[in-house]
């Protein structure tokens, strides 16, 4: 009879395929490359725990692509429960969707190599980006903020400016000059 332990081997299985996925993210959001043999390395796991989990480099890619975009929908509630809505909204904006932009660059050129051989993306992680804007918006609409109506796919077009950031730049600046013309668009502008 189990007592709800988990048992050390699986729960070692699984911080080992987080330390792929997460070398294997930065990797990607680098040099848009990737190799089992080097990630093994960075991730201190052997190449065949590498192939275990991630039997093709296209299952890698999807797999880091489809962790990033659920880490920015899973903080959503957090920062809505710790902030102000339009506060959440700009710490959203600003220190998870920028950050996942700038660093999608070398990703995309993999994606586009993975999906080529696989298909299309995952239309999930699309979905789950517009309910992550939708559950910002609402909150944002209940506390008054915000127009009610707005579509969170028009606002999620219009964070699509984050992918020309620069990361060496002056990135933070850049991004709330664009929050705040969102904003003012959105409805939140006083004169």
């Amino acid at each position: 009879m189990t007592t709800g332990s988990v048992n050390p081997r699986r729960a070692d299985t699984r911080r080992n395929h987080e330390r792929i996925l997460a070398t294997a993210a930065k990797s990607l959001s680098g040099s848009g490359e990737v190799s089992f043999n080097a990630i093994a390395k960075q991730a201190e796991v052997g190449v065949g725990t590498v192939y275990r989990h991630f039997p093709t480099p296209e299952a890698l890619i999807l797999a880091v692509y489809q962790r990033e975009v659920r880490q920015l929908v899973d903080v959503v509630p957090s920062l809505l429960e710790k902030n102000t809505p339009e506060q959440a909204f700009r710490t959203w904006t600003t220190d998870h969707l920028a950050h996942y932009m700038m660093t999608k660059r070398g990703l995309a050129d993999a994606l586009r190599t993975a999906t080529a051989s696989r298909g299309a993306l995952p239309a999930s992680a699309y979905k789950a980006m517009v309910g992550a804007v939708s559950t910002l918006l609402k909150a944002n609409v209940d506390a008054g903020t915000v127009r009610p109506d707005l579509a969170p796919e028009t606002v999620l077009r219009g964070l699509g400016g984050l992918l020309y950031l620069d990361p060496n730049g002056e990135w933070r600046r850049d991004v709330a000059s664009l929050v705040d013309l969102l904003w003012c668009g959105m409805g939140t502008c006083r004169d």
